[in-house]
């Protein structure tokens, strides 16, 4: 799985803490379980969160126009989960929309990495997961999502979002998979 990086994305406390305890705990596990496969292999990792100002002025549309506040700076809400095996060496960005590309430094990142090939986890998979594939997908980048250890609030259209995507601008895989092309062949 040589070239391949670790997209964490949205794994925070206002997306985790609504969440019931068990698909929560399960989700942080299988992620960490995926962390420390590429730490093991020695692939990087980038971590991606959601932050907008408490006035929500960088706020996409829907937040400015419903006005309800969610990952605001400087709160609990925008920051990683504590669970999760999150190391603050590793590069953190800060997206203001959907897709991890827009209007971030992530194309230089992987650029300087070089690393045509990513593997995707957090929430939300019919939003910021699949927008994030797109984009990859239009890049001429390969992209894995790693089903256990994605999530949605919406199962329907994370289920809906994980068949459109599968085989065409992805490839969804479970940890083992995923897990064994690490491996060196």
């Amino acid at each position: 799985m040589t070239g391949h990086c670790l997209l964490v994305i949205d794994l925070v406390h206002d997306f985790l803490d609504r969440w019931e305890s068990d698909r929560r705990i399960a989700l942080i596990e299988n992620t960490n379980t995926i962390i420390e496969a590429f730490r093991l292999a020695s692939a990087p990792i980038i971590w991606i969160r959601q932050e907008f100002k408490p006035d929500l002025s960088d706020a996409f549309l829907e937040m400015r126009d419903s006005g309800r506040p969610i990952t605001i700076a400087g709160t609990q809400g925008a920051q990683f989960h504590e669970d999760l095996a999150y190391r603050a060496d590793e590069p953190t960005i800060v997206k203001k929309r959907y897709s991890a590309f827009f209007g971030t430094e992530l194309d230089g990142l992987l650029a300087d990495l070089d690393t045509p090939k990513l593997v995707l986890a957090g929430v939300n998979t019919h939003a910021c997961i699949r927008s994030t594939a797109i984009d990859a997908y239009q890049r001429d980048l390969r992209v894995v999502i790693a089903a256990d250890c994605t999530g949605s609030y919406d199962e329907e259209h994370a289920g809906i979002s994980l068949r459109y995507l599968d085989g065409k601008i992805a490839s969804v895989m479970m940890n083992e998979q995923i897990i064994a092309m690490l491996k060196p062949s």
